[in-house]
């Protein structure tokens, strides 16, 4: 086992050992204060990690979801992320073709975005698995993936499954790739090399061992000197048992 948690941290029936609990507040940490953030469909965990940084160290970031609100204020939150429970509270209304818009004016700060595949250079697929022409698996598109990748100003992805079947050297159909700057998974926080444009490790999540990341993984791992990332704070456990009380970051690794 790589690191530790030493005492376990509760609040509110939220564990800090929880994998989804561990990936929520990694997610949010990686938010800014007074950036404009984005997510789209099947996006539990990006919209509770914004909702968390706004209750934390961002109270200034500003909401957009794929609903069409602008910084909504949900008396819940749904399990679906295009629900319209979504649209409570909200600033304003927009499009999807505003957002489109808005990311391709270069003032789209930050999009949550996730891929069935994502390869060592941050790329994702959606499309197909195996030869595009006779695919094995057919897979259901990217939908905007292929826009908002090289047009926000940085791509945050996401995925619940570490195995090296999701992490590969090359993907088998790139349905959309460019700024990509982290990857959060279950096991790891990845960042992109500036220079080599290959994802690296930036840290291991306590507990998880550096043997069987390596094996989970599907191309070269550097191990050399990587942090343990830091465990939830007893103030992010309370904040993240305010803001979904309901615990719908759990959805995605039901």
């Amino acid at each position: 086992m790589r690191g530790g948690w030493g005492a376990l941290m509760t609040a509110g029936g939220v564990r800090s050992d929880e994998p989804a609990v561990i990936m929520v507040t990694a997610l949010s940490r990686l938010l800014r204060d007074g950036e404009r953030v984005f997510h789209g469909v099947a996006s539990p965990l990006p919209m509770v990690a914004i909702l968390l940084a706004k209750a934390t160290h961002a109270p200034h970031l500003v909401y957009i979801n794929i609903s069409g609100g602008i910084d909504p204020a949900p008396s819940r939150l749904p399990r679906s992320t295009t629900d319209p429970a979504l649209l409570e509270g909200t600033r304003a209304l927009i499009t999807l073709a505003d957002a489109f818009d808005l990311s391709a004016r270069g003032e789209l700060d930050t999009v949550f975005l996730s891929g069935v595949q994502i390869d060592a250079r941050g790329r994702i697929n959606m499309s197909a698995i195996g030869d595009p022409a006779r695919p094995k698996i057919r897979l259901p598109g990217g939908a905007g993936s292929a826009f908002l990748l090289p047009t926000a100003n940085r791509t945050i992805l996401w995925r619940t499954r570490h195995d090296s079947r999701t992490f590969v050297e090359e993907v088998s159909f790139a349905t959309g790739s460019g700024k990509v700057d982290r990857v959060v998974t279950p096991l790891c926080v990845f960042r992109r090399d500036s220079e080599g444009g290959r994802l690296v490790l930036e840290s291991i999540h306590p507990g998880v061992g550096a043997d069987d990341l390596v094996a989970r993984t599907g191309f070269a791992l550097d191990l050399t000197s990587i942090p343990t990332t830091p465990p939830p704070t007893a103030a992010e456990l309370a904040a993240l048992a305010h803001v979904d009380p309901e615990g719908m970051h759990r959805i995605e690794f039901a």
